[in-house]
């Protein structure tokens, strides 16, 4: 760790100035311990998909606390093997909190009735199935933590391990991973994989909109393939 931690919880929230002075460099696993018990006790969550590489940082907040919140968007559009996984890996890792939030049903019945919507505006459906249910469960939260990095895609390349979104903080504590340090640490520990990954999945979100992808392509290429999309939303500022 390269910055001192302090030594009480706080009763009040931190500046995102005072945040970065203090954490900006520490590796991932003193990041997640700082924001987790002290900085942000019992009003920060881990925001996963249960995605290609998920198991990584849900194997890291694991081990600091595994009954912190765990956002889970159920967008009912997602793969059967991503809502399974999600059930094995709770289990292994002793997941105690998982929080499963859905889009809301009087919204899809008001705008998404035939289930189509993705084939017509992916942004709408999106924003729907996945920025509008995240938004809500936020509400109880001052901060969250995410699985990007840097590696993943050109329009992540420069994401900080603290950025402030919004009125909320959130925390990237993989940003500086690679691909190699990932793969390793999967190995190692013997984590669990996602079943699509051996099926040219590096990206894996909703079924409609993933594909494979070609090896050495973008691993986010298989996400809505053409579209020149490559955000779902919930990463854009001002949305939660």
């Amino acid at each position: 760790m390269t910055a001192a931690q302090p030594q009480t919880v706080q009763d009040s929230p931190r500046s995102y100035e005072e945040l970065m002075a203090l954490y900006g460099d520490m590796d991932s696993l003193g990041l997640l311990d700082a924001m987790i018990n002290q900085e942000f006790k019992d009003r920060i969550a881990l925001v996963s998909s249960f995605g290609a590489e998920s198991i990584v940082l849900l194997d890291l907040v694991a081990q600091v606390n595994p009954a912190t919140p765990v956002i889970f968007i159920h967008t009912q559009k997602l793969f059967g093997e991503t809502v399974r996984y999600r059930d094995k890996v709770a289990e292994q890792l002793g997941l105690t909190n998982i929080v499963t939030v859905k889009p809301d049903p009087v919204d899809v019945a008001n705008e998404d009735k035939n289930g189509l919507l993705w084939t017509r505006d992916t942004d709408a459906c999106c924003d729907l199935r996945k920025v509008r249910p995240l938004a809500r469960a936020m509400n109880e939260y001052d901060a969250w933590i995410t699985g990007r990095k840097r590696f993943q895609s050109t329009t992540r390349n420069a994401i900080p391990l603290i950025e402030k979104d919004g009125s909320k903080i959130k925390i990237n504590p993989l940003a500086h991973w690679n691909q190699d340090e990932l793969d390793q640490i999967i190995v190692q520990k013997g984590l669990p994989k996602h079943p699509l990954v051996d099926q040219g999945y590096p990206s894996i979100g909703c079924m409609p909109c993933t594909s494979p992808v070609e090896a050495g392509q973008d691993r986010r290429m298989g996400r809505w393939a053409g579209q020149g999309k490559t955000e779902c939303g919930i990463h854009i500022a001002e949305n939660i």
